[in-house]
């Protein structure tokens, strides 16, 4: 590796950079990772990552080597199996497994892969992810049921902005659209006793961008401020889509089918918010990409962040709940870091979305705008704020208290 020169050392960082980058990585943890990486390599290096930009300074000691680089990117997608193999890559470069030559090749092996599930699973994961939403809210079986089957719809819609630009453009508030038009439907013609609104939120439960204002956060705690920024107002605007999109797919419901008596379900009982855990953790395996040898792990990380929270929220508060949460799973990916030698935002990530108030960001929303609950909620945006600050704080003590092994 020593050997390299100095413009395939800085191909191979741009390259990872922006491979990392696609993956979903946070931008703290980004420019924490590859200044570790240039500096196993000998050179100095300048990094600012935002969701929408990469800039890279790369320079040899003495200055005797120069490159500046700076590239428009998307935002990425969590692709955690494609993370933890990059991962892996990095660490057999480092080890003297690979030569750079080979690690340079085998970044464009990783990103020529396929999705490891096929089409139907990931569909299924949809399904059941929307279905385990509208558990967690303990409201009814019904709901339950008709949100894993909107959440079906919802997933070919995602299959059809692959293959067409302009439904990808409009995809937010085209699902949101669509699933408020059958909700509606549903509570006329088949069943009454669905909460029309919740059905709807948990539907569309995948694009709420719950998880992005937390690491939004996450990066202006950090001092990342450009990024943080760029994020957080990225989330707001895909809420403000959604919402939009749910609310004129209600008013053309109403319009087209009318309203029917709304006639109260039997409320869940409250052992199936562990079973809708299971359920939910299961399809972000799926969803995000996560490789299989990972899977239980991941799992696990969505009770710890589940029992914890539960603990805190009795013993401490409600909204403090969130930081014991938080705390936890912080804890527990650092050791998964020690353990399995993998990236902590592996695990982290499946607890932090079943801690994350994104769906009360959402109904906080519908309340100020229409000035209705369509769940029993009180004081909602002050509690969402101080989830919000509850979870930040809980990573951070969390990293105090048991540093993580890896950047990334």
């Amino acid at each position: 590796m020593n050997n390299a020169t100095f413009t395939q050392k800085r191909k191979f960082i741009v390259k990872l950079g922006k491979m990392l980058h696609k993956y979903g990585t946070p931008a703290y943890r980004l420019e924490a990772h590859l200044l570790n990486v240039a500096s196993s390599f000998g050179l100095k290096s300048s990094f600012i990552i935002t969701p929408t930009a990469l800039t890279f300074v790369i320079w040899s000691e003495g200055h005797e080597n120069e490159y500046t680089h700076a590239a428009r990117v998307a935002p990425g997608e969590l692709d955690l199996g494609s993370l933890s193999r990059t991962d892996e890559l990095v660490d057999e470069l480092s080890n003297g497994t690979r030569t750079l030559e080979e690690a340079d090749q085998r970044l464009d092996y990783i990103n020529d892969l396929p999705n490891p599930y096929s089409k139907v699973a990931t569909g299924l994961a949809f399904s059941m992810s929307g279905g385990a939403f509208a558990m967690l809210m303990g409201t009814s079986w019904n709901d339950a049921f008709w949100s894993a089957i909107i959440s079906l719809v919802v997933y070919i819609f995602v299959l059809w902005s692959e293959r067409s630009k302009g439904v990808a453009h409009m995809l937010e508030p085209l699902v949101a659209v669509v699933s408020a038009l059958i909700a509606c439907a549903i509570s006329v013609y088949i069943d009454p006793g669905i909460n029309i609104r919740l059905v709807i939120l948990s539907a569309i439960i995948v694009f709420i961008p719950g998880l992005a204002l937390t690491l939004g956060l996450a990066e202006l705690s950090a001092r990342h401020l450009v990024s943080g920024t760029a994020r957080i107002m990225d989330a707001i605007m895909l809420l403000f889509k959604l919402y939009f999109g749910a609310f004129l797919g209600m008013a053309l419901g109403f319009a087209l089918f009318g309203q029917a008596e709304f006639i109260a379900p039997v409320p869940l009982e409250k052992w199936t918010a562990w079973v809708a855990i299971a359920a939910l953790c299961t399809s972000l395996i799926i969803i995000f990409k996560t490789k299989a040898k990972h899977a239980t792990w991941s799992i696990a990380s969505g009770f710890i962040a589940f029992g914890a929270s539960y603990l805190g929220a009795i013993y401490l508060d409600f909204t403090l709940g969130a930081f014991v949460g938080a705390f936890a799973v912080g804890i527990y990916s650092n050791l998964f870091t020690r353990i399995a030698n993998a990236p902590a935002c592996i695990v982290s990530m499946q607890g932090l979305i079943v801690l994350v108030p994104g769906s009360k960001t959402y109904i906080g929303l519908n309340a100020l705008m229409s000035g209705q609950d369509f769940l029993h909620t009180e004081h909602i945006g002050q509690q969402t704020f101080i989830i919000f600050m509850s979870l930040i704080a809980g990573i951070i003590f969390a990293n105090v208290a048991l540093p993580p092994k890896k950047s990334l």
